[in-house]
């Protein structure tokens, strides 16, 4: 199945030989979450870890209030799911479609023989779990030294990619939780670079970048 392909280009699979792959990806599964569906849920018992094929995952904890934050918004190709595979941990935080999604999913069995027979291999998990940590001390510095206006900036400027015009993949909810501030906070940092000429509200939740240089100015203050 073409979609599994996409485990070659993961970080914990992309150093495997052709044949060692191919078994995996023989062994691998299909699945497809409508937008809203939970993939898996803070404290659920864990089998499995998940490479995005199509669609778009947001990863996401709640605080005993129920305030929601979202850690990560994940673009396919992006590997997720995997923490439990090494700790026997529960789920750490929830999984949900941001938009119609495929996954290829992976049993952590198969990964476990693996990497017994290939101890060679930890180095890729090292490596995985090595930028997990430098993307979490980012978000940390962001949290500490970077007010509302500039997360906002900068979390436009990693939807925009090299695109002028780009959507939204997400609600304005949903960037809330990922800027980590309130939707008011947020949409007021929207409306500032609207008026300033920065960023242009063409429809819905689609945006053109007017002035790109000034957004990346005040993403990095």
């Amino acid at each position: 199945m073409p979609e599994r392909q996409l485990l070659a280009q993961a970080d914990l699979f992309s150093s495997l030989p052709d044949d060692v792959l191919a078994d995996l990806q023989d062994r691998a599964d299909v699945r497809h979450y409508a937008r809203g569906a939970t993939v898996f849920s803070k404290g659920d018992l864990s089998s499995e870890l998940f490479v995005l094929v199509d669609g778009r995952v947001a990863i996401s904890t709640q605080s005993g209030d129920g305030r929601e934050s979202t850690m990560a918004a994940l673009e396919p190709g992006a590997l997720f799911g995997e923490m439990p595979l090494f700790d026997d941990r529960p789920r750490s935080a929830d999984a949900r479609a941001l938009e119609d999604t495929n996954l290829v999913v992976v049993g952590y069995g198969p990964v476990r023989e693996l990497l017994d027979e290939r101890p060679e291999l930890l180095w890729s998990v090292v490596r995985l779990l090595a930028h997990r940590l430098r993307v979490t001390d980012d978000a940390l510095a962001d949290a500490v030294f970077l007010d509302v206006p500039a997360r906002t900036a900068k979390r436009l400027l990693e939807a925009a990619g090299e695109r002028e015009e780009f959507t939204l993949p997400m609600t304005q909810e949903e960037l809330a939780g990922l800027v980590g501030a309130s939707r008011e906070r947020v949409n007021k940092a929207l409306s500032m670079f609207v008026r300033l000429g920065w960023v242009e509200h063409v429809g819905r939740s689609r945006y053109r970048l007017r002035d790109r240089a000034s957004l990346e100015a005040r993403a990095n203050p």
